[in-house]
């Protein structure tokens, strides 16, 4: 490949290359420290006759001291200036808060961290757990058959992106554009690609070129610039089964959200997937663990209904939390209590695969409780006794946000995980 004229540069003359905007901070920090350099001379009154003599004899001292501050004051805007202008290349939407985002990423930890899940909770978890920990691995359902991702399951073969997109958006520290754009869905005037998201047929587009859906995955997170990574329990094509308690049974995730039937048991077909090597290295090497919040039977099970994920869960001896929803789900958990939800993914695992129990005791008010009631969902009760003797630890908190849904709250929930985490140590 030909080099470009700046590449032909020695690398420290590149800085002075046209178009950077960095050649003026340079000569405003030497300007600076050439007036602060004369200042010092004359406030020491050392030897430099030239300079007395332009001053004038008696003006020394406070010629001096101007030089002093004008020299600090042209330093200082000089390094301010260089700082913003690079910073502002990379960081274009965060320019005017570079302290803050300075502040932000040196008080993230190097905790490594696993999220397990699918499904809007997931996403919620990760945009605040990545506020502390630049180390996260979230392994996500890829069983969804329902909408854009169930098209292109169909169509394409591809295992169910829609779950892993959201969880890349949310991980991303790239420009808000390039978030909306991966989250952009073709309205009706888009012909064949209306209900499609953008991010969704790049993942496609990305798994055709490298015909590796988690290569596909990886090189998303470089375009979304995320710190972590993203991850199927398995990349063999699975179809989500349930048996109602009232002897019917489902095949596929989105017939067993519409059902209205109650699940006895959920199971994959073909059952025992083989699990992603990535996926389970990246729980063996975990710190902590944290599973949901998310759908019990469409978010949640579907990952630990592989076998060897289960397995590994079991046997950590690392901090495992279990993040308990807020609402039930028509059909899904209908009147279940806190212990209803946990119990439900002990039925389906042979060893306990959690330690901790988080759930919220804040009630919404009174007009959020009626529109859920009014599509027959309710607020879960948070059983601390019925936790406790299931052997698990009850972990009591307001983890619910502000506004018109009764969902967690990003940052009230990752912050609870992280003092979780310290005083489990």
């Amino acid at each position: 490949m030909r080099k470009t004229s700046a590449e032909k540069l020695p690398r420290p003359l590149r800085w002075l290359y046209p178009g950077l905007g960095v050649k003026r901070w340079y000569a405003l920090i030497i300007l600076g420290m050439a007036v602060l350099s004369a200042g010092v001379l004359l406030c020491f009154n050392l030897a430099v006759s030239d300079l007395r003599e332009l001053v004038g004899p008696g003006n020394e001292i406070w010629t001096g001291a101007i030089g002093i501050i004008l020299g600090l004051v042209a330093m200082v805007s000089g390094v301010r200036g260089m700082v913003r202008s690079v910073a502002g290349t990379f960081l274009p939407e965060e320019e005017g808060r570079l302290v803050d985002v300075m502040l932000r990423r040196r008080s993230r930890g190097d905790c490594r961290l696993v999220a397990i899940g699918g499904g809007t909770g997931l996403s919620s978890l990760l945009r605040g757990l990545k506020l502390h920990s630049d180390n996260l691995a979230a392994i996500v359902t890829v069983a969804d058959d329902g909408g854009s991702s169930g098209r292109l399951r169909d169509e394409l073969g591809l295992l169910a992106p829609g779950d892993v997109r959201n969880c890349l958006v949310a991980m991303a520290d790239s420009e808000p554009l390039m978030t909306q754009l991966f989250n952009y869905r073709f309205d009706r005037q888009g012909g064949d690609l209306a209900g499609h998201s953008f991010g969704n047929l790049l993942i496609a587009a990305l798994t055709a070129i490298s015909g590796d859906f988690v290569q596909a995955l990886r090189d998303s997170s470089h375009i979304l610039a995320i710190h972590g990574q993203v991850l199927p329990p398995s990349v063999q094509p699975v179809t989500l089964c349930a048996r109602l308690k009232n002897g019917e049974t489902l095949r596929g995730e989105s017939a067993l959200t519409e059902s209205r039937g109650q699940v006895e048991y959920a199971y994959l077909d073909p059952p025992a997937p083989r699990a992603l090597p990535e996926a389970v290295e990246a729980l063996e090497q975990a710190e902590t663990v944290v599973i949901g919040p998310g759908s019990i039977y469409t978010s949640l099970l579907p990952n630990m209904l592989v076998p060897k994920i289960a397995q590994t869960l079991a046997e950590l001896t690392v901090p495992r939390i279990y993040v308990c929803n807020v609402m039930t789900q028509p059909g899904e958990t209908d009147n279940f209590t806190a212990v209803d939800h946990v119990q439900a993914i002990l039925d389906h695992v042979e060893e306990p695969i959690f330690d901790y129990v988080l759930l919220n005791t804040r009630r919404p008010n009174a007009e959020v409780q009626a529109r859920y009631e009014a599509e027959g969902a309710h607020l879960v009760e948070a059983d601390e006794r019925g936790i406790a003797r299931l052997g698990l630890v009850p972990v009591c908190r307001d983890l619910i946000a502000e506004g018109s849904w009764a969902r967690h709250d990003p940052v009230k929930l990752a912050k609870t995980i992280v003092e979780l985490v310290a005083d489990h140590r």
